[in-house]
């Protein structure tokens, strides 16, 4: 064998490992092109079926849309408290499948102690002491998934509250002439201020594109006790200004212990309640809500969220 073909020889027996390395590194890309996505929608619970029905509907409508371009394999719901499936038991169930990311998306209003305290701690994203214990006192399990866990921003990430209760103070009122608007959300003692800001906002949006000029708003959750009493004095204010007092639930779905024995109490003890305009709905169902839902997931997915 002469010089030239003794290299070439040794050319090739060197090569050899890198293309072998190489062929390894395209396995290991297509190994992560095929890991599997979950997507957990999750809200509050509740004790009421239509309530968690009207959630579980969300899931229903975006889960073929979500799932369409093939990145994302399943798409389920949990609650946070009250009633299974719970966050724990969907990420167990993501883990045993093995799932090796779940994009979580909250489906809460804005900020508060469960968006920023008590989901991440039942995520075991955080671990504050206080939180824990509060959540173990509740009987609100805690898992650590092995899956990677992403959360996406609030409903108040984009225009669409404002937007719902536009379009249900229109459907409410008809002509918005000598009618004023009472805006009855949960509220949260922790973030008070962002509450504030969040009805606030939906106030503004209120008098500019349907020329409400009185607009009030009261808490209904356990700020207040679960107490009538706020929402009454909201709406006793409106009646003082305008000839009618539109009350809109800003509240995610349908119960009837906000929606009847808080809210509709409060109507029908008001002063004059023929003028009191009232239909007991919430935010869903909204196809902007489920339009959303599928957008901030792509975005997620993109890395843009």
């Amino acid at each position: 064998m002469n010089k030239r073909s003794l290299l070439g020889v040794l050319g090739a027996l060197l090569l050899l490992p890198l293309l072998l390395s190489g062929c390894g590194e395209s396995v290991s890309e297509e190994g992560a092109q095929g890991s599997r996505v979950g997507v957990l929608l999750v809200s509050h619970g509740s004790h009421s079926k239509n309530w968690r029905d009207m959630l579980v509907d969300v899931e229903h409508s975006v889960r073929d849309r979500i799932t369409a371009d093939g990145r994302v394999a399943e798409v389920r719901t949990a609650f946070m408290e009250y009633t299974e499936p719970s966050i724990s038991t969907q990420m167990r169930a993501f883990d045993e499948a093995g799932f090796d990311e779940v994009i979580v998306v909250p489906l809460f209003l804005t900020v508060s102690s469960h968006s920023l305290d008590d989901i991440p701690t039942i995520l075991g994203m955080k671990a504050d002491p206080k939180v824990m214990a509060k959540l173990a006192e509740e009987e609100i399990e805690l898992y650590r998934p092995e899956a990677r866990v992403t959360l996406t921003p609030m409903l108040d990430f984009s225009s669409l509250l404002k937007k719902n209760l536009l379009r249900r103070t229109q459907a409410l009122a008809g002509e918005t002439e000598d009618t004023g608007v009472v805006l009855v959300a949960y509220g949260d003692a922790s973030y008070n201020q962002q509450w504030e800001a969040l009805v606030g906002d939906i106030g503004r949006y209120l008098k500019l594109k349907a020329g409400i000029d009185t607009v009030a708003y009261s808490w209904c959750g356990h700020l207040v006790d679960y107490s009538p009493e706020p929402t009454l004095r909201a709406i006793e204010q409106v009646l003082e200004l305008e000839d009618r007092a539109a009350v809109l639930p800003v509240l995610v779905a349908v119960d009837p212990d906000f929606q009847d024995e808080i809210i509709g109490t409060a109507v029908a003890q008001s002063s004059d309640h023929s003028r009191v305009l009232y239909a007991g709905d919430a935010i869903l169902p909204d196809a902007g809500l489920n339009d959303w839902v599928v957008e901030i997931v792509r975005k997620s997915l993109d890395g843009g969220a």
